[in-house]
């Protein structure tokens, strides 16, 4: 075992360089699709930590036929792109741990000065992708780099993947999924604010395209508006949203939150004139789903709820299609890994808890299809992630690698060897 002294005096000496990285990082504007220099950017940085090999792990458009591609993006190419296998290996008897994370980030949010500035003002830094999820991979940054500091062995392989795509529904991770990777335990790194979540909802994202009855507005009685059917359409959604959070409450981990499921209708297109009724509407959005349902159920039951609506001109005029699929991801909080990240933060004086994210991520790509435990944590706010003033200190980021690599001493076994 390491001293938790040592633990922590190492993570300290190289916060101000893992605090540069992120700033470098979130100077890249890496939207999904255009992450490529940011890549290119940690394979360098990575490759200089002693001990640490990195691979690049190359993408194809092969993937665009995978059943759980997800395509809100058209047209994204993956010629040249790549994701990254970042490893320390181990003496080969203990315990390997994977972690996760990704360089992709949303656009910037309305009214957002510099997103891409990675301004430090005390002790914070502001930028899009601060928390979500660049500051994550300056944890990760910062945890090999103290690992490599304390000349630390482990008896299992630390892996990360450090993928693209995420953001649009997890194309980066589905590629590493497929390619498939062996380990006990995973730690998808994303802003939990101390908690750590062993149930995570799913997701479905939807495309719905309303066809009216276009025609000028002296014509009311012989046009039917695709806006107004849009309309109508999220009432349908709105009441099965309702209808399926009733049906899923009894959840522990998911009770404590109101609405841990949300319906959110993002994207309503329609029309090209004030006074002409238009003829198509397409309405985009996203609905949260627990484990009591399968991405599959929750799909067919949207459209059955649109097929079935009393208005009978909208139950036979609309095309509906799911851009992102997720299942949900369950892991038992009694399992050693659960147990061990909060007994590591104990140790570093972090108060961390279990509970269930009410928002969807790649964790079940590894613990539903790879059948490896996984869980969610990492440093920062998911309040702050996709806004406008999204941040994290450095601070967080310390006390969160000073967690995982308490984590890594329990369930991969680590020792210092000098």
């Amino acid at each position: 075992m390491i001293d938790q002294k040592a633990i922590r005096a190492a993570v300290a000496a190289r916060v101000p360089e893992a605090v540069e990285l992120l700033r470098e990082l979130i100077r890249f504007p890496s939207t999904s699709g255009q992450e490529q220099e940011a890549m290119l950017f940690l394979e360098e940085r990575l490759r200089s930590i002693p001990g640490v090999r990195v691979d690049r792990v190359p993408l194809s458009d092969a993937i665009k036929s995978d059943p759980d591609y997800s395509d809100p993006i058209p047209d994204l190419s993956y010629a040249g792109r790549f994701n990254l296998r970042v490893v320390r290996a181990g003496r080969g008897d203990g315990r390997t741990l994977l972690l996760n994370t990704h360089t992709d980030v949303v656009p910037p949010s309305e009214g957002m000065a510099e997103p891409w500035s990675g301004a430090l003002c005390d002790g914070t830094i502001y930028g899009r992708g601060a928390c979500d999820a660049k500051g994550q991979v300056a944890a990760v940054y910062l945890l090999y780099r103290a690992l490599a500091d304390l000349g630390a062995e482990t008896g299992g392989d630390l892996v990360a993947h450090l993928v693209v795509e995420e953001e649009n529904g997890g194309n980066g991770t589905l590629a590493m999924a497929r390619a498939g990777e062996r380990a006990d335990g995973c730690v998808v790194l994303e802003p939990t604010d101390g908690a750590v979540h062993t149930s995570i909802r799913g997701a479905v994202w939807f495309h719905l395209v309303l066809s009216g009855k276009a025609g000028h507005s002296g014509q009311a009685g012989a046009t039917r508006s695709a806006l107004l059917l849009a309309r109508d359409a999220m009432a349908v959604l709105e009441s099965y949203h309702a209808k399926l959070l009733s049906q899923s409450r009894g959840q522990p981990l998911f009770d404590p939150y109101p609405n841990p499921m949300p319906l959110t209708f993002g994207r309503l297109n329609a029309g090209t004139w004030p006074a002409s009724a238009p003829s198509q509407a397409v309405l985009e959005g996203v609905l949260g789903l627990l484990p009591n349902k399968t991405k599959e159920q929750v799909c067919e039951e949207i459209r059955t709820a649109l097929a079935a609506s009393p208005d009978h001109f909208l139950s036979s005029h609309f095309e509906l299609r799911f851009m992102y699929r997720h299942d949900s991801s369950v892991l038992d909080p009694g399992h050693d890994l659960p147990r061990t990240i909060l007994a590591s933060g104990g140790a570093a004086g972090a108060e961390l808890r279990v509970s269930g994210m009410t928002a969807s991520c790649d964790a079940w790509l590894y613990n539903n299809w790879l059948g490896i435990p996984t869980v969610v944590y990492g440093p920062g706010a998911l309040r702050h992630a996709h806004t406008r003033d999204e941040q994290i200190t450095g601070g967080e980021i310390a006390a969160a690698a000073e967690v995982l690599l308490g984590t890594v001493t329990g369930f991969c076994g680590a020792r210092a060897s000098r």
